[in-house]
């Protein structure tokens, strides 16, 4: 499971009668696939491009001068008769490394892994129990940098109800979903701001109810937004 570097939480969060209206459209699975590349998409990383994470969302301090660790992230959006939404987890608060944050299932790429769709399926299924029969790869969004030395190739999915979900409870507390069109509304993204390694810098987030979505993940959501409204 892969996130941000830790800065403060915001107290500015929607409340659930917020979100609930300011829910953009539907979002047509279709409209989905023809937004995504159709292969894993590496980017020429520059300081200033999309995809390179500073603090949340901003840039400059990515690790540009060694080789990135590969990972996936599968963004698993699941068809509901109501509306699409998005399936994401909470990290348990023991954990060492950012804990109580909002991920997508994911992590590195282990030598067993044929491609960057078989870790995030494999991450996936060790995380929550997701099993793939559930699951629809339907493109890619460009890999995204982190600071943390990571190059993340997130991987975007149809999942089909009914499924079950076995979370490792070391790992992951709480599994929960966000309704697609709230995500894909930029009313709902926010310019935070925090200090780190010295600085006072900016980093983007999407607080849903008790939720607060920020860094790599608000990133990549953001990579989405961007790719549907081209």
């Amino acid at each position: 499971m892969l996130s941000a570097p830790c800065v403060p939480k915001s107290s500015k969060r929607a409340s659930a009668t917020e979100t609930k209206r300011s829910s953009g459209p539907a979002i047509d699975p279709d409209a989905l696939r023809l937004a995504l590349h159709p292969a894993p998409y590496r980017a020429k990383f520059a300081a200033g491009e999309v995809g390179v994470e500073e603090v949340g969302d901003a840039v400059g301090d990515a690790p540009l001068d060694v080789p990135p660790i590969p990972a996936s992230v599968l963004f698993p959006v699941v068809i509901r008769e109501q509306g699409a939404t998005v399936l994401l987890t909470r990290r348990t608060e023991h954990l060492k490394d950012h804990p109580g944050q909002i991920s997508f299932p994911g992590g590195r790429a282990e030598a067993c892994d044929a491609s960057p769709a078989h870790t995030a399926l494999r991450e996936t299924e060790e995380e929550i129990g997701l099993a793939s029969a559930h699951i629809e790869i339907i493109g890619y969004l460009p890999d995204y940098l982190t600071v943390t030395g990571f190059c993340i190739t997130p991987v975007v999915a149809l999942v089909t109800p009914p499924f079950d979900l076995r979370p490792d409870p070391f790992e992951v507390a709480e599994v929960f979903e966000v309704p697609l069109a709230f995500l894909m509304d930029a009313a709902n993204h926010q310019q935070h701001s925090a200090v780190y390694r010295g600085e006072l810098r900016p980093y983007l987030a999407m607080p849903f109810g008790d939720y607060f979505i920020w860094g790599a993940t608000a990133g990549i959501i953001e990579s989405l937004c961007q790719a549907l409204s081209s």
